[in-house]
């Protein structure tokens, strides 16, 4: 419960700084868009059961396989979807980190 309570804080917490030091004039503005980008778990209401706390999301939901994750690094490139794709790519990072910390790496 604590672990999925720190995952979903970074998920604010991480855009905040990258908003903060990356887009400090208009911090709040690329804050919230990146964390509008959330609502890419919504692909999560497409499986059964909604919420496993033992499944990786990374290459199961279908807005969390590597294709979709390749065109959310291409968003990166484009300045007017900059921010949206930023956001994914730091959501999709989070979530690989969570694959991860499950598989037992780092081993600490």
């Amino acid at each position: 419960m604590l672990t999925t309570a720190i995952h979903l804080l970074l998920h604010a917490l991480v855009p905040g700084l990258v908003a903060w030091f990356g887009y400090r004039s208009i911090w709040l503005k690329a804050w919230l868009i990146m964390l509008a980008t959330m609502l890419v778990d919504l692909d999560h209401l497409l499986a059964t059961p909604i919420f496993s706390p033992d499944r990786c999301s990374i290459g199961f939901h279908p807005l969390h396989t590597w294709p979709a994750i390749g065109i959310y690094l291409l968003m990166c490139t484009w300045r007017p979807t900059r921010l949206i794709g930023l956001g994914l790519v730091i959501h999709m990072a989070l979530d690989l980190s969570g694959c991860w910390r499950m598989a037992g790496f780092p081993p600490f």
